[in-house]
């Protein structure tokens, strides 16, 4: 018998304090690079989008991966390619932790059009509102001295 599986996820996770360098003209480049990685990981990425001090990925996670070793490796190549490439002049790396939602397939065309409408989201809540309502939608327990 074959192995069957749908394991969605939304990753999120910040720039080092959440300094505000990702820059907007050259994220494209960024992205690409991690779709790359995430189809070479047997991954297949839905979505990614972001703003200037945090990124959303929407992606299926081959279940021979875990998902500490796989956001380890894509903040890590990101963070490479990055200083390799200069495309964030202020980049100083990518925050400790992350956030890591199993999602419904059923919610896929949702999650994809709401990583997609980041920039319009972000002008009216900030990223913690934000990362504050996935961990409540998500019944995730939390001390906010240790948000992102």
């Amino acid at each position: 018998m074959a192995t069957h599986t749908q394991l969605l996820y939304h990753f999120v996770f910040s720039t080092k304090h959440r300094e505000p360098t990702i820059v907007p003209d050259q994220k494209k480049r960024l992205f690409a690079y991690l779709h790359q990685l995430l189809t070479n990981k047997n991954c297949h990425l839905y979505r990614i989008n972001g703003v200037e001090d945090h990124l959303h990925i929407l992606t299926h996670v081959h279940p021979t991966l875990s998902i500490s070793s796989l956001i380890k490796d894509i903040k890590l190549a990101a963070d490479d390619f990055i200083k390799k490439e200069s495309i964030f002049p202020k980049f100083k790396g990518w925050q400790d932790g992350y956030g890591a939602f199993s999602e419904s397939i059923k919610e896929k065309n949702r999650l994809i059009n709401y990583i997609k409408n980041q920039e319009e989201h972000h002008r009216k809540i900030s990223f913690r509102e934000e990362y504050k309502a996935l961990l409540k939608e998500h019944e995730i327990e939390f001390d906010e001295k240790y948000l992102l």
